[in-house]
């Protein structure tokens, strides 16, 4: 396993008073996984307190004391942090993620302390100093099965959290819940005891979720096996409602979600925010089905279900976050989402797509729908190309409306200019003559100013 130098000097300070520096949790997975390991995280144990701790550690580097109460000690070297703690037990003593007692024992053995973690794939150590991995539960064992298991009853019930972990780990690593695993998340569900979760928390599973999985489908299916689906009603909905098979011959519209939303991980762009914003776009793009799905003997339609799923969103994305500009800008996707279809098949005139991109960002919308085009299994969509996003994107660069609206000729200081007094008439004159430039019937700013100058005043 590869160490940081100073990590490894650090060790070897260390073993000089018989203190072992070991590198535990997720660092540990991912070697094994063959991931990038981003954060390293260390337990240092043979020591009687963190002061001795700061004190080696100050030798070496800077030392942030922010965790101390927690037992953690943020190591600071050539700007690269490294979390450095002594062994703990955690005691649950009310709600929430700061309801635990927690108390540091430097002397306690690396099993013991490894009780406190959630499954086993993140319970196995690497001491420095030897260069051996220590696994008393067997991680290693249920990452060759491909198996998510919890290590303890007792201490894995404490953080409801940890269901969530669950349905983010398995979706990240392809795993299977292991049986006793499952049936525990399934309990603790039942119990209501993920009613005390901060939303904040789960947002940030959420997250990893969307952005950490080959194929987040499998961790909103264990969503729903689970039943965590009860606390988001916008998504639980979808399951069942039927669709054309014209349209949509792979199945229901969670089965179309599902498939839509891994779509959108083969389309993103490895910037973490527009990312999310994709993601999210795609997982409640027909939350209005759930409301508007019409069923005749000879067809099955949603007519008007773009705009029937902006309040859903609302719902599902604020249980999640309070983020409102973040909001706002995901639901002009699911208002017009069909918009990059219905102008291919129309050949929308230019005017028609200049208007459109004063609503929407038309590469983020053709993303979005080039993800529901491709999420089902009509003979066109397995083809893997979206003739109708690749034309409106063609379009838009053509006519300079890629990712942002056409710049106004005119604003109020030319009104001015041309000798009128400000007044609430302005923005009536200013949308008049926008609308002609989305129109192409004013194509300069010079035949702007002369329409001006002909209006009557």
């Amino acid at each position: 396993m590869f160490i940081p130098p100073i990590l490894k000097n650090i060790s070897k300070r260390l073993a000089t008073q018989n203190v072992k520096v070991i590198v535990v949790g997720g660092s540990v997975r991912d070697h094994f996984l063959k991931l990038p390991i981003k954060d390293y995280d260390i337990e240092v144990y043979g020591l009687k307190n963190l002061e001795a701790l700061e004190s080696l550690l100050s030798e070496f580097g800077s030392v942030n004391l922010v965790g101390k109460s927690f037992g953690v000690l943020k190591f600071i070297y050539e700007g690269e942090e490294y979390d450095f703690s002594f062994p703990r037990t955690e005691q649950k003593t009310g709600s929430g993620h700061r309801g635990f007692k927690v108390t540091c024992n430097g002397l306690m053995s690396f099993k013991e302390a490894s009780l406190r973690r959630d499954f086993t794939i993140n319970a196995m150590g690497y001491d420095i100093e030897q260069g051996l991995f220590i696994d008393p539960h067997n991680g290693k064992a249920d990452i060759d099965r491909g198996t998510l298991r919890h290590i303890n009853d007792t201490t894995f019930i404490e953080d409801p959290l940890r269901v969530y972990r669950a349905i983010q780990f398995c979706a990240r690593f392809g795993y299977r819940l292991a049986e006793k695993t499952h049936l525990l998340c399934q309990t603790m569900v039942k119990e209501g005891q993920l009613e005390e979760l901060a939303s904040e928390r789960i947002y940030i599973e959420f997250t990893k979720l969307l952005l950490k999985s080959p194929k987040p489908s499998i961790g909103f299916e264990l969503m729903k096996s689970l039943g965590v689906l009860k606390y988001y009603p916008e998504l639980e909905a979808l399951v069942g409602v039927p669709q054309s098979q014209i349209w949509h011959p792979e199945g229901d519209v969670w089965i179309h979600t599902l498939m839509a939303v891994d779509k959108m991980v083969q389309l993103k762009k490895g910037d973490e925010k527009h990312d999310l914003k994709m993601m999210l776009a795609i997982l409640c793009h027909d939350f209005g089905k759930a409301t508007h799905t019409q069923i005749s003997p000879d067809k099955i339609s949603a007519i008007g279900h773009e705009l029937a799923g902006i309040e859903p969103t609302k719902k599902f994305l604020y249980r999640l976050t309070n983020n409102h500009d973040f909001i706002a800008s995901i639901l002009p996707l699911i208002e017009h989402h069909l918009a990059p279809s219905i102008y291919f098949r129309g050949q929308a005139k230019d005017s028609t797509i200049r208007r459109l991109s004063t609503k929407v960002n038309i590469e983020e919308l053709v993303t979005v729908a080039r993800a529901d085009f491709l999420g089902r299994t009509t003979k066109a969509s397995l083809l893997g190309t979206y003739k109708a996003g690749d034309w409106l994107l063609a379009k838009a660069k053509r006519l300079e409306v890629y990712n942002l609206p056409p710049k106004a000729f005119v604003q109020g200081r030319d009104l001015i200019m041309l000798g009128l007094k400000p007044s609430k008439a302005f923005k009536g004159i200013l949308d008049e003559v926008y609308t002609l430039q989305l129109e192409g019937k004013i194509v300069t700013k010079d035949e702007a100013m002369e329409y001006l100058k002909m209006m009557p005043r």
